[in-house]
């Protein structure tokens, strides 16, 4: 079952503000057991999709013609995905509940939390950094034994993760070994290069895309801190200096992405431990210019009472188990 994603440009529904599309200004929609079901979603942050924002309407009709006379539908696209699947160990919009994290793309609650005791470690170490090192301009080009172990660290969780998704994909090594010419190949189907993630009490840090510009053609040096990584790991005496701060910055941030990817991102901002403390103290996580194509529209099964006028409100007891498909790099 296929749905169509598109941009809303006015509010139609009954008693409700006529400026819900401004906030709200995305949406997804399907047709299921002769109802249109329409899902509101944001065009900023991380894209959250509005279970909570449901609309519906018994019609029998065309969707498109439906969802551009009820919500002036522009730029509709028909969805990558079909309605209520998500790929394997992979993280979209459309995802928001824990729960359905866990059964929709096959993480478990154990991995999760030793995901979270890996990157509250790298958070921690690089907040104790800026203890010493301000990361002005020239902060930034610092380097230590300190910056060097973290960069150190923080880059081997990153091959560790990438390994996780080269298992998950059944994928063997292009050589002996995994490196990043085979790493490459999770940066489309993972959306790597949408996410940044900027540093909020220091101004002086530009926001960090970590995957922004990683290409193929140079899998190693496209990726800037990682580079530096591998450079100051084989030969400290002669790549000392590139174990600097702004790399080490680079390197965690690269690690929040890939936390974000494989378990969400809301328990960065939601969490009760200290993982979501001090994440909620140093960073901010957004989504930059991605294809809502590649995102997730939950199956809805609607009671056989449900109204059949056009009406707005919580579908989130109504979602069908999700149904899981095949990393493919």
């Amino acid at each position: 079952m296929n749905a169509i994603t598109y941009k809303n440009t006015k509010t139609t529904l009954p008693n409700w503000v006529p400026t819900v599309h401004e906030n709200e200004a995305r949406g997804v929609a399907y047709q299921k057991d002769g109802f249109c079901i329409h899902i509101y979603g944001k065009s900023y942050g991380l894209w959250v999709q509005s279970i909570g924002l449901t609309a519906t309407e018994h019609k029998q009709c065309d969707i498109n013609d439906w969802t551009v006379d009820t919500f002036g539908a522009d730029e509709i696209e028909t969805m990558a995905s079909n309605v209520g699947e998500a790929v394997d160990g992979v993280w979209r919009p459309g995802l928001y509940y824990q729960t359905e994290i866990y059964q929709a793309i096959g993480v478990t609650e154990y991995q999760q939390k030793s995901a979270e005791q890996a990157l509250k470690i790298l958070i921690e170490k690089l907040d104790d950094l800026f203890i010493y090192i301000e990361p002005s301009p020239e902060g930034l080009k610092a380097y230590s034994h300190k910056t060097r172990e973290l960069l150190i660290l923080a880059c081997t969780e990153v091959e560790n993760i990438w390994k996780q998704y080269m298992d998950i994909a059944g994928v063997q090594p292009l050589g002996a070994n995994f490196n990043t010419n085979d790493y490459v190949k999770l940066l489309k189907p993972l959306s790597l290069a949408e996410f940044e993630v900027s540093l909020k009490p220091y101004n002086t840090v530009n926001p960090c895309k970590p995957f922004g510009h990683w290409v193929a053609a140079r899998p190693t040096q496209s990726l800037t801190w990682y580079d530096a990584y591998n450079k100051t790991k084989h030969d400290r005496n002669l790549h000392f200096k590139e174990a600097s701060l702004e790399a080490c910055i680079r390197s965690v941030c690269a690690n929040i992405v890939l936390f974000c990817v494989r378990y969400g991102p809301y328990l960065l901002y939601q969490g009760q431990g200290t993982l979501s403390a001090l994440f909620n103290q140093l960073f901010e996580i957004s989504i930059i210019d991605p294809d809502p194509k590649t995102f997730y529209m939950p199956s809805l099964t609607l009671p056989a009472n449900y109204s059949k006028d056009l009406v707005c409100g919580d579908a989130k007891e109504f979602i069908d188990p999700w149904k899981k498909t095949p990393l493919i790099l």
